[in-house]
Formats: structure tokens, C-alpha cells, sequence
């Protein structure tokens, strides 16, 4: 049929735009450096461009959209990550589980530096993961240690193997997010070609399936989550949530939005209809009127304390089940230890890491001009109060009682986040670009584009610092900015109320 020649005239274009991105994947996967910045930026622009333009002839065929993303991720398979090497900690972890020994309690660097080799290909992995993941104690949740564990129990001696089987993971949970993501996008009424924005897009398929960042396990809990929580079962919704935060911490964020979720200011104010004394009621004594009022009143208003009750019952039980979800899935690794190590190397992302940061670079350029120091310590301590703030407000003074709210809310709270943090690796706007499928914003779509120049950091990784180019971030945020203000303030993105 493909060698047909009506066909070939009539899908010319469309194959050549299909065989095009296969050639660009197959490149990016298997012939590049991340250090050769053109070859790079080159490859990747001409994917965006060419699944964008694949995403809008084809919006009306979710089955070849679905095969599309499918068949560029299988271009993936045997490839080692060739953007990222935090995958050689993952298997050190992976391994470390199957050797008994629990992974938040030892820096690799505590044992390569005395000769010992707890797990196998120990020097390789080391060299790998490069100094400054080494001398760090492991901070990845304990759903995710337990892919990496999967990867070292079907390929406990080959690098390759255990990349091939957490690929797989990856991949599995990017169809889930599919398929829940089309789901949610039915019953919202919103095109359902636009889970293909987060599917289909080479940000996407690179980072996740091609680099191995679990955000996408991540992702697909968090959307079967929502799932759940907009079909009304909301103790298994509360679980699945649990699932996601013990892949990645983020999703513990957005907890407090839940709150008008179950709990409906509407509700709490039941409102009265007066007497009003017409025809023959109109001898009724003014005394009969109020008594007949003031029954009516509380009729009406203890049935809405109650469903205030109810809902604050539902809303203690839903957070109940996350906590204790969480605590339990973090059990079979605690001791004081654990405690200490895990809550050091978090406290690190705030207070020393710094990578692609927007807000934070001109607060840092601000304090080198007052003190002449870098004040990330300072820094770093006040911007999580202000995104607790932030959440705060979002949470009591926008109402988010709509599932599109509510999505949009989390989309606002992250993206406050991010512009605030300190270290924003291109893999964290997979879950703003998830969120905005469901809403009308378009600038994490804009931004998983524009990440691509964050990468340029890596053009001198062998000197001591990566040595960003400012003028290149400034460049990213500007177009990120620029879009985020023009969607949020400017063209105010319709109501959606489903």
C-alpha cells in the first residue's frame, strides 16, 4: 500500500514529516553529544516543528497519533541517555535494594573511596554519575527506588539491560497518562487530540522515554489521580496521589487546593425566602411572620451544616489517606539516619544547587551588588515561605471548585514554583506542560520548546562550573514570560466550567 502511487501523491507530505522525525529521533538517540549545542538545538527545533505541525493535520486521528508515539519512542529502546547521566544513580540505587542495603543511608562515594564495590559495575556507575551526584546521599522517593530495584532484578550486571527495562516503565506509564489524559479531556468536554500537546511532543519523548526521568511515572499517577477524583472516588484518588508523591515530591504542592474541592463555600450559607405578607396573609401579626421565619431558617440551615461537616470529614479523610499512603510506602527505609540524610539533600535544591533559574538569577545579581556574596542561603530560605503563600492565597481566594479550576490552579501554584526556584531542570515543566492540556493555557507548550536552551550549560561541562551563558537564560525567560503574562493578564484565557 506505502509504494501505491496514489497514495504516495495523496500522504506525500505527511510520510516525508513521519519519516523525517524518525530520522531526527534516530540521530538524537543514537549519534549525539550534548556538548555539540547546534547539532542539538538544530535536531530539536526541527522535531517541534514537525510534531506540531503532526498534532494539527492529524487531530482528528488519535489512533495514528497514538501509533506516532508509540513508534518514536521505540526508536529509544537500546540507546543509553545521552543528556543526562543521573540514570547511573538510579541503577546504583536499584542495585544497592537487591544487595539488602538501604540506599538513603550511603553516599557512593563513601564506599568508592575505600575500595568497595557493594554492587556490580560499581566503577563504571561512579564514573558515570560524576562527582556531585556521588558525594550526595540519594533523595528519589521510594516508588521510584522501587523501578530502579525492577531495572537491577532483570538486569542486575548490564548497564544497557537495566536502562532497557526502566525505559520500558516509562514508556508503559507515558500510555497510561494517555489513556487516563483522554479520559479526563471526554469528560471535560476539551478537544481529546490535546493530550497529543503532552504525548506527541519531543520534550516529552526525549527527556522521559529517551533520558529516563520518572517524572513521567510521576505524571501518570498524579493524572489517574484527577481521574479518580472527578469520577467521585476520592479514597482511591487520595492513594493513587500518594503513589505519585512517593515518585517525585512535587504533587505535595498541591494538597492544600484541594481544599474547595470538597469543601463548597455554597454550601455553607443556606439562603432564606422571608414571608412577605400578600392578599389574606396580610393580617398575619408580625410576631407569627418571625416565627414563621425563624423555623424556616433553621430547617434550611442545619441540613448545610451538616454537608459542611461532611464535606470537612471527606476532606480530613482524603489528606489522611495521602499522609499515611506516603508514610507507609517510606517505612521499609526508615531510621534516624534516614531522616537526617533525606532531609539534608532536599534542603540542598533550596540552598545550594542553583541551574536555570529566573527570578532567583536576579535576586542573586541583586545581593552580589549589595553584600558581593551569592546569597542563596538567604535566598533560598525565603522563596519556599513565599510559595507557601502563594498556595495560600490560590488556595482561599480563587475558586477552584471546577475540575478545570482546580487544574489551572495547580498550573498557577507550580509555575510560581518554578519561577521562584533555584534549580529548574528541563525535565520539571513535564508536569506544567500535563496540566495545561486541560486548561487553555499555551505557555508550558512555548516553554518545553525554548527548555531546549537551558542544555547550553553543558558546552563547557569540563571546566569546574557549567558556566551558564545569562544572556541565553534571559533569552528562555523572556519568551516564557512574555507568554505567561499575555495569556494570564493580558488576554485572560476564557472560563471553562465543566
Amino acid at each position: 500500500m506505502f509504494l501505491n502511487p496514489t497514495f504516495l501523491k495523496l500522504y506525500k507530505i505527511p510520510l516525508f514529516m513521519v519519516l523525517s522525525s524518525l530520522l531526527f529521533y534516530w540521530v538524537f538517540a543514537y549519534d549525539l553529544v550534548r556538548t555539540d549545542y547546534i547539532k542539538l538545538i538544530a535536531l530539536y527545533s526541527a522535531l517541534f516543528v514537525l510534531f506540531y505541525k503532526l498534532v494539527q493535520r492529524f487531530k482528528g486521528n488519535i489512533q495514528f497519533l497514538t501509533y506516532l508515539a508509540f513508534g518514536f519512542r521505540a526508536i529509544f529502546i537500546l540507546a543509553i541517555p545521552n543528556l543526562s547521566q543521573d540514570f547511573y544513580r538510579f541503577i546504583w540505587d536499584g542495585r544497592m535494594i537487591l544487595e539488602g542495603i538501604n540506599p538513603y543511608l550511603f553516599t557512593v562515594e563513601s564506599f568508592i573511596s575505600q575500595s568497595k564495590s557493594p554492587v556490580a559495575q560499581a566503577l563504571e556507575l561512579r564514573a558515570g554519575m560524576g562527582d556531585l551526584n556521588a558525594s550526595h546521599f540519594t533523595n528519589y522517593p521510594p516508588i521510584n527506588q522501587l523501578c530502579f530495584a525492577i531495572g537491577a532484578l532483570f538486569a542486575s550486571k548490564s548497564i544497557l539491560g537495566s536502562v532497557i527495562v526502566m525505559r520500558l516503565l516509562i514508556i508503559a506509564a507515558d500510555f497510561g497518562t494517555l489513556h487516563f489524559g483522554k479520559k479526563i479531556l471526554d469528560k471535560l468536554k476539551l478537544p481529546t487530540h490535546n493530550i497529543f500537546w503532552y504525548v506527541l511532543n519531543p520534550f516529552i519523548i526525549i527527556e522521559l522515554a529517551g533520558n529516563l526521568h520518572f517524572e513521567g511515572v510521576m505524571i501518570f499517577f498524579l493524572v489517574w489521580s484527577l481521574y479518580l477524583l472527578y469520577v467521585g472516588k476520592w479514597q482511591f484518588a487520595a492513594v493513587v496521589l500518594a503513589l505519585s508523591i512517593s515518585v517525585k515530591l512535587i504533587p505535595l504542592i498541591f494538597l492544600p487546593l484541594f481544599f474547595q474541592w470538597f469543601v463548597s463555600s455554597e454550601s455553607k450559607i443556606a439562603k432564606k425566602t422571608p414571608l412577605s405578607p400578600q392578599g389574606n396573609n396580610s393580617n398575619f401579626s408580625v410576631n407569627e411572620v418571625w416565627q414563621s421565619d425563624k423555623k424556616e431558617a433553621i430547617t434550611t440551615a442545619l441540613p448545610a451544616r451538616n454537608d459542611v461537616i461532611n464535606q470537612l470529614t471527606k476532606l480530613i479523610a482524603f489528606y489522611t489517606i495521602v499522609i499515611i499512603t506516603t508514610l507507609l510506602l517510606f517505612a521499609p527505609f526508615y531510621s534516624s539516619e534516614f531522616i537526617n540524610n533525606y532531609s539534608k539533600t532536599v534542603a540542598l535544591w533550596f540552598q545550594n544547587f542553583e541551574f536555570n533559574g529566573s527570578l532567583y538569577y536576579l535576586a542573586r545579581e541583586i545581593g552580589y551588588l549589595y553584600s558581593g556574596y551569592n546569597e542563596i542561603a538567604i535566598i533560598g530560605t525565603v522563596t519556599p515561605i513565599l510559595v507557601i503563600l502563594f498556595v495560600l492565597i490560590v488556595t482561599f481566594l480563587r475558586r477552584n471548585k471546577t475540575p478545570i479550576a482546580l487544574i489551572t490552579a495547580m498550573l498557577l501554584v507550580l509555575s510560581f514554583y518554578y519561577f521562584t526556584a533555584t534549580t529548574v531542570h528541563p525535565w520539571y515543566v513535564a508536569t506544567l506542560l500535563i496540566l495545561s492540556v486541560f486548561t487553555r493555557y499555551k505557555f508550558p507548550l512555548v516553554w518545553s520548546f525554548v527548555i531546549i536552551l537551558s542544555y547550553l550549560a553543558y558546552v563547557n561541562v569540563d571546566s569546574a562550573d557549567k558556566s551558564e551563558n545569562l544572556w541565553i537564560i534571559a533569552l528562555e525567560y523572556i519568551i516564557v514570560y512574555g507568554v505567561f503574562i499575555w495569556e494570564v493578564f493580558i488576554k485572560r484565557a476564557p472560563k471553562l466550567e465543566a
